[in-house]
């Protein structure tokens, strides 16, 4: 990736959303050339010389403090992930060995396996940081009906997002998620900028997809932490659940867990995807008009 490049349109996108009014500085009453601050406004935010500032946005990090990049931060109401996203852009300037082609893990641990086993009544998944599904349980496999399969293991969720028509049908807010899915690859990218893997991932999808390519110019990050999502199941219909993200230290993988709210329709999905999950019958979409219709909704 181009570091420069990067750092470069990251500050000027995060300075173009920022208007004088909500930096707390007095109104204007000429007419602007930008839509958001100029880089005079933000130097003198940040504490920091006009010039000095031009030199940053001009994408040269190397040598920034801490401090300067906090007050920078502070300057652009940058968020959490953002700052920290700043903080990597800073990292990967200073000179380094490139990296070598570094494989993802896709081995999971037998332990991480049997919680997985376990986990009954739950969708469960493991991913990599490049967004690779690499282990699920059965009622994952259910809910990810003809799409996740022991089979299909690993599963590039980020390909799958962009470059297979059959997401916009199963993610029922695709244009939300697909937001979040790039906005994450991005986090990814500025802390591993010389990944190898990671910056093939990225050139496929800007290559094959106008909807990443899109989303990837814009700069944005997020943390993916926890998230509603409506999904479209073939057996249930439209079932909404809450995702969250839990870090396995030391292992470079993500477990994302799938509940539902208590006493909610999708509690009772649940339920039905469980007990065909359980019998072991393989829960493909031909078979869907072979099997009782799911519980009614509430209400």
């Amino acid at each position: 990736m181009d570091n420069n490049k990067d750092v470069r349109e990251f500050l000027m996108t995060r300075r173009a959303r920022i208007t004088p009014a909500q930096a707390g500085l007095a109104a204007y009453s000429g007419t602007r050339r930008v839509t958001g601050l100029k880089r005079e406004e933000v130097a003198m935010l940040a504490g920091v010389s006009t010039e000095y500032y031009a030199r940053l946005e001009r994408g040269n990090l190397r040598g920034v403090s801490e401090s300067v990049l906090d007050s920078l931060a502070r300057a652009l109401q940058l968020d959490e992930a953002e700052r920290s996203h700043l903080l990597d852009l800073a990292k990967a300037a200073i000179p380094t060995q490139p990296s070598g082609h570094r494989v993802p893990r896709t081995e999971v641990r037998p332990s991480i396996e049997r919680i997985l086993s376990g986990m009954t009544g739950t969708p469960a998944y493991v991913r990599n940081a490049k967004m690779d599904i690499v282990a699920a349980n059965s009622l994952c496999f259910a809910l990810y009906n003809g799409i996740l399969a022991p089979a299909t293991l690993p599963l590039n969720l980020a390909r799958f997002m962009f470059l297979d028509s059959r997401s916009k049908d199963f993610f029922v807010e695709w244009e939300t998620i697909a937001d979040d899915f790039a906005a994450a690859l991005r986090v990814e990218s500025g802390r591993r900028p010389r990944d190898r893997y990671l910056n093939g991932l990225i050139g496929d999808l800007a290559a094959g997809s106008t909807e990443f390519s899109t989303r990837w110019a814009r700069h944005n990050v997020r943390f993916h932490r926890s998230a509603r999502k409506r999904m479209r199941n073939p057996l249930v219909g439209e079932i909404e659940l809450t995702g969250d993200a839990l870090e396995l230290p030391g292992d470079g993988l993500t477990l994302i867990v799938y509940t539902a709210e208590p006493g909610s329709q999708a509690e009772e999905q649940l339920a039905f995807l469980a007990s065909w999950s359980s019998t072991g019958n393989p829960l493909n979409a031909a078979d869907v008009c072979t099997l009782p219709a799911p519980p009614p909704s509430a209400g």
